[in-house]
């Protein structure tokens, strides 16, 4: 079976052509969607493809069209279950457009020069780029050689665009949320590396936090096993801090820079016996699955993610091959308010 797979020619053009009963010329109008080929045309062609077992040879195409149908990823740590979340979306919506993903990089740290060198050996039509430390190397490869490239989830750098949520304002919806609950004392989570994301959703917060004549009494910046991305271990770490504190100075809120640190928070304030929301109101921000959980139930600001791929997906075919500008969208989150926090007064 093996050696009759192996020993199979490639179907052509011409073979759909003889069982389909057209031109040669009328196939692959027919297989590209041309609308000027009749609709029971163009479904005898697709039949008589499909018979055969045709395959597109992308390669062939590519150089007919002078695009790859590749799009690079470069995506942020996967201990932050965000970013899994991004990865599922962002192949999903590119498989809907007939474009395929090349995930370039995933994690935390500098890319290594080969890495970087794919994004020109594999003549991809963009890039996405939704990690905060390679972010400036793929920015400068992309803009030195014509690839468009957007960032996801991060501020842009040169003249590349981005898509991302408002984090600002998501930061003052959670401190507004805090102030409104009656807490008087606040504190936040942070990973050891505070990338664009972080620094404006703690802008956000603090700022409101000013406006209503408060402030922050403690940042706890945590990291796990040396890395510098935010995680669930960070966020024990911090927990722990918190619930070592004398009881006076301990925050009554806590607002976590990520969904996955806040998660880790909870659990470790649990772990000694300090009771969420009632001792400690704790919120977070990204909108993870783990935290609807009924374990957590946790207090959020939800982003957008599947509105942020698509405009992310829309910005690379507009700016492909073209000079329009870099744009930066902005596009507000969900307040999603559950149980770990105390409620409005």
């Amino acid at each position: 079976m093996v050696k009759a797979l192996a020993q199979r020619s490639r179907v052509t053009i011409a073979d759909i052509s003889a069982r389909a009963g057209v031109s040669t010329a009328t196939v692959s109008r027919a297989l590209n969607g041309d609308t000027r080929i009749s609709a029971a045309t163009r479904r005898r062609v697709h039949d008589a493809a499909q018979v055969l077992g045709y395959t597109v040879d992308i390669l062939a195409r590519s150089l007919q069209s002078g695009r790859s149908g590749l799009v690079g990823l470069v995506l942020g740590s996967t201990d932050n279950p965000f970013y899994g979340e991004l990865l599922q979306e962002v192949v999903r919506q590119s498989g809907e457009r007939g474009t395929r993903i090349l995930i370039l990089h995933a994690g935390f740290g500098p890319m290594e020069r080969p890495t970087l060198e794919a994004i020109l050996q594999y003549r991809l039509d963009g890039c996405i780029v939704s990690s905060a430390e390679p972010a400036s190397q793929v920015a400068a490869l992309c803009e030195e050689h014509g690839v468009p490239a957007v960032m996801i989830n991060r501020l842009p750098m040169l003249r590349t665009a981005a898509v991302a949520c408002d984090n600002a304002a998501g930061g003052r919806v959670l401190a507004d949320l805090l102030c409104r609950g009656g807490h008087r004392s606040f504190g936040i989570v942070m990973g050891p590396v505070a990338a664009s994301t972080a620094r404006e959703r703690e802008q956000g917060f603090t700022s409101h936090l000013a406006e209503h004549g408060f402030n922050v009494s403690h940042r706890f910046i945590r990291g796990e096993d040396e890395m510098p991305v935010t995680s669930y271990g960070g966020g024990w770490q911090a927990g722990l801090d918190i619930a070592n504190l004398p009881v006076r100075e301990r925050p009554e809120a806590v607002m976590a820079i990520s969904d996955i640190m806040a998660i880790g928070v909870i659990d470790a304030l649990r772990q000694c016996a300090l009771r969420v929301p009632q001792d400690i109101s704790v919120v977070g921000f990204d909108g993870i699955r783990e935290g609807a959980r009924a374990s957590y139930g946790l207090t959020t600001v939800r982003q957008p993610l599947r509105q942020m791929v698509t405009w992310s997906l829309d910005l690379l075919d507009r700016i492909s091959g073209s000079s329009t500008q870099a744009e930066t969208l902005l596009i507000p989150g969900e307040l999603v308010i559950r149980s770990s926090a105390r409620p409005r007064c």
